[in-house]
């Protein structure tokens, strides 16, 4: 069943929920308001949910968590508020999480850390709160984690250095402190790796030299101190780069 792109405006039917033969709902890029039904939480055999680009608001129903057999999922372009729901961690068949530009809150669940086929994480542009989960580590298939223009405290897990299929970070905009970790280094699939304006401290690790295909960086408007590593003048392929409002001294780099 797909309707997308139309002008469709009132809520979702209730009585989808029991088309339980449904593999595909496609609602997105309309004018509809209201929540999502629980009862969509019945379609056991459905494979594709998107209801981007919305009105739709309330909280994402913890019913949606039963939908075992979805492999995609955007509920992105919405005003959902509440938590992202924990239950999300039984789609384990899932390889993309969007619940971007909504005003979720809360903390992002540690059960994210068991969608194993997971490829794409993006939750930016929420409200969200708390620490990177260092559960998130474990998902080894991940090629682009996007935590941007959030609220999200505290250091970025050692654990993500595991990642090393990654080639997108990008959690700027954030109140992250503590320093960069040296285990960053170890994702030399990186293309974009952005930690700008956070309250990250201390020297920008030497170990970013290892990032010989990185093409943007952008680490300014934190607190980093010390010098720029001569390191960096490894990465031939940067095509932008931000180091800007920090408190690093010494001289300039040659290779700049």
């Amino acid at each position: 069943l797909s309707l997308g792109d139309n002008q469709f405006n009132g809520s979702i039917p209730s009585e989808l929920g029991d088309l339980t033969s449904l593999t595909i709902l496609s609602l997105d890029g309309n004018q509809l308001s209201g929540s999502i039904p629980t009862e969509l939480g019945d379609l056991s055999r459905l494979k594709t949910l998107s209801l981007r680009s919305n009105d739709l608001s309330g909280s994402i129903p913890t019913e949606l968590g039963n939908l075992t057999a979805l492999t995609y999922l955007d509920l992105t372009g919405n005003q959902f508020t509440g938590a992202i729901p924990a239950e999300f961690g039984n789609l384990t068949a899932l390889p993309s999480l969007d619940l971007s530009s909504n005003q979720l809150t809360g903390s992002i669940p540690t059960e994210l850390g068991k969608l194993a086929s997971l490829r794409t994480i993006d939750l930016g542009h929420n409200q969200l709160t708390g620490s990177i989960p260092p559960e998130l580590g474990d998902l080894t298939s991940l090629i682009k984690l996007y935590l941007y223009n959030n609220q999200l405290t505290g250091s970025i897990p050692a654990e993500l250095g595991n990642l090393t299929s990654l080639t997108h970070i990008n959690s700027s905009n954030n109140s992250l402190t503590g320093s960069i970790p040296t285990e960053l280094g170890n994702l030399t699939s990186l293309t974009t790796l952005r930690l700008d304006s956070n309250q990250l401290s201390g020297s920008i690790p030497s170990e970013l030299g290892n990032l010989t295909t990185l093409t943007y960086l952008t680490l300014n408007s934190n607190q980093l101190s010390g010098s720029i590593p001569s390191e960096l003048g490894n990465l031939t392929t940067l095509t932008y780069l931000r180091l800007d409002n920090n408190h690093l001294a010494g001289p300039l780099p040659q290779w700049l």
